[in-house]
């Protein structure tokens, strides 16, 4: 029998409805006027754009990886919604691997939303895992259908009418929840995950993408913000791997009860 939504999952529901009606009903959002323009359009052995490129390789290794410890596990902590919501999450890294680094190779807007489509699984998988972590795995396999669901939504919107604001609620709104949900006591049985590294990671990304050209002239020309970004923007999978791969361990909130 389906129990009942609790008091975080009915305020989970309110907050993707009102995401929604955000992107729906808010005024439009235009791209960024150049935001092809990257700092670093350097070739190397013939290959264009190479850093900007060559930097989404971590996007699998990590990806990979992960994948690697799920395939090793046997029991434990790598069972029920987790197990799936990590395998989307690290085959999500892959695939924004390998769309982002051909976005790269010829920067311009139809490469552009075959790499925002491969970021929708990587995404959905880490807000499907975070709400696991903290509400229920009710909640977290409804927000990954969700973001699974809506993400190629708000790309084709911005393809077809040069709208990005439903895009920008997706990734704005999805890690904003992640700070909110940083905020909970992981519930009983969760991995624990450090929703707060995450986070950090995240931040220094956006702020090296926002520094791109700043960035390629502080360091003389030898690295881009953008590039840096995509190491960055991986490194945010190094604390649910890290936590994987060293195993369970026993936790006060594995013995607590869930909080509503």
């Amino acid at each position: 029998m389906q129990h009942p939504l609790n008091p975080a999952e009915r305020g989970l529901l309110v907050a993707l409805l009102l995401a929604i009606a955000t992107a729906c009903l808010a005024p439009s959002v235009a791209q960024f006027e150049h935001y092809h323009a990257f700092a670093d359009q350097r070739h190397l052995i013939g290959l264009p754009c190479a850093l900007d490129v060559l930097s989404n390789l971590p996007f699998a290794l990590f990806g990979g990886w992960g994948l690697l410890c799920l395939r090793n596990s046997h029991g434990g902590q790598h069972t029920g919604a987790q197990r799936p919501l990590a395998t989307l999450f690290f085959a999500g890294l892959v695939l924004t691997a390998l769309c982002s680094a051909w976005y790269h190779l010829r920067p311009d807007d139809a490469g552009l939303a075959i790499d925002r489509l491969g970021m929708v699984s990587a995404f959905s998988g880490l807000l499907g895992l975070a709400a696991t972590d903290r509400i229920s795995a009710r909640a977290g396999l409804w927000t990954a259908a969700a973001v699974l669901a809506l993400g190629p939504v708000a790309v084709m919107v911005w393809v077809s009418s040069g709208n990005l604001l439903p895009w920008a609620v997706l990734q704005g709104g999805g890690m904003l929840l992640i700070v909110l949900l940083a905020l909970r006591q992981p519930v009983t049985g969760a991995w624990g995950l450090p929703l707060a590294a995450v986070i950090a990671w995240y931040a220094l990304a956006k702020a090296l993408e926002l520094g791109d050209h700043l960035v390629f002239e502080l360091t003389q020309g030898l690295v881009s913000g953008h590039t840096l970004k995509h190491i960055a923007a991986a490194l945010a999978a190094w604390p649910v791997i890290l936590l994987m791969h060293n195993g369970a361990q026993a936790r006060p909130w594995q013995h607590r009860a869930v909080r509503a």
